[in-house]
């Protein structure tokens, strides 16, 4: 793995003073599943050790990366690089194992310039590789969330959307089920109303299908008091589709969503500035934004800036390198301390 391209990239990330670090190749598997549930399970390569505990192949070098950053109990701003492999479970056998180099940015103390760094660094690795015809995507999922807040719709219903935005398929459900209403029954409705006052009355810690009475009343009541309304729904439903739509020029971003945003009464406003670059003149490279980059990924946990940096080959487009701000992955996902990190991965497979 170590060809000369590969030193290209080393030599860059040193000139820009990351330091090399070394990953463990097995985590444990807690880490992943206890918040990102059992539909990342069968991506995982698991086995038991002698002591009953769970380990995986790591299947994400990202992860494996912050949970040596928090053992080292270190609140200091770190600037890191790593290579590797990460292994996923998949039908494409090309897929399974993915080499790549990775750099990221702990503890930041201004997200914006760290930011920067992070896309200027992978746009000089960019221009380091054989590719002449590329393009680099921006987005950012605080845009979608948000929109999200800013619509009539149920709490509960917002929390849904924003927690199964990456997950496409589930995610399109989710919005004809908010624009149709046909999954309300007025019957069952009624049934469910006749069923609550019935339990209102009984002991609230009695369980029925591991969930106490007290829980399942709770729940019932926000539906009662947030109720979702058909026009609402439909209305809601119509401006996430058109939002999702969104794809131009970086430069001319801002207008493209403040109009969007005004057209659709939408209080929000995105400055010039908003995005932490700007197009560069370089007739090689294809400066976009785009609402929908990232999606339908297995797992995602980019809470703000997501980038992707794509090349042509063979009259197609791959995926070089690709990253984001993942505030959220280490108190989200893993259940341990929030960090604020931002980060880029190249694949090696596509540079060399």
């Amino acid at each position: 793995m170590r060809s000369q391209n590969y030193n290209k990239i080393i030599n860059i990330l040193k000139a820009k003073n990351f330091k090399n670090i070394e990953l463990d190749s097995v985590i444990e598997s807690k880490f992943i599943l206890q918040r990102s549930g059992e539909n990342f399970k069968k991506y995982l390569f698991s086995f038991y050790n002698s002591d009953g505990q769970e380990l995986s192949l790591r299947p994400d070098l990202t992860i494996s990366s912050v949970i040596r950053y928090i053992q080292n109990a270190s609140n200091k701003k770190e600037k890191v690089f790593y290579t590797g492999s990460a292994f996923r479970k998949s039908y494409n056998k090309k897929d399974v194992v993915v080499r790549q180099i990775g750099m990221e940015i702990f503890s930041s103390k201004n997200e914006i310039l760290d930011d920067k760094e992070i896309i200027k660094t992978s746009l000089k690795i960019l221009k380091s590789s054989k590719y002449k015809n590329s393009r680099i995507s921006l987005g950012n999922f605080q845009l979608f969330e948000l929109l999200i807040k800013k619509l009539e719709i149920p709490n509960r219903w917002k929390q849904r959307l924003l927690k199964f935005y990456w997950n496409e398929k589930y995610f399109s459900e989710l919005l004809k089920r908010l624009e149709s209403n046909l999954d309300i029954d007025p019957v069952v409705v009624a049934g469910d109303k006749k069923m609550y006052f019935k339990m209102i009355k009984q002991d609230l810690n009695k369980v029925i299908n591991g969930r106490s009475y007290k829980d399942i009343i709770k729940r019932f009541e926000k539906k009662i008091n947030d109720p979702r309304q058909p026009e609402t729904g439909k209305k809601s439903a119509k401006i996430i589709k058109n939002f999702l739509k969104i794809k131009c020029p970086l430069k001319n971003a801002p207008e493209v969503l403040n109009k969007f945003f005004k057209k659709n009464d939408l209080n929000i406003l995105v400055s010039k500035d908003f995005f932490p670059i700007k197009d560069i003149n370089r007739k090689d490279l294809k400066f976009e934004f785009s609402t929908s980059i990232g999606r339908g990924r297995e797992v995602e946990f980019y809470s703000s800036l997501i980038f992707s940096i794509d090349v042509k080959k063979k009259n197609q487009f791959f995926n070089l390198i690709s990253g984001g701000r993942f505030n959220e992955l280490t108190s989200k996902y893993l259940g341990l301390k929030k960090i604020p990190a931002v980060g880029a991965a190249v694949n090696l497979a596509n540079y060399e």
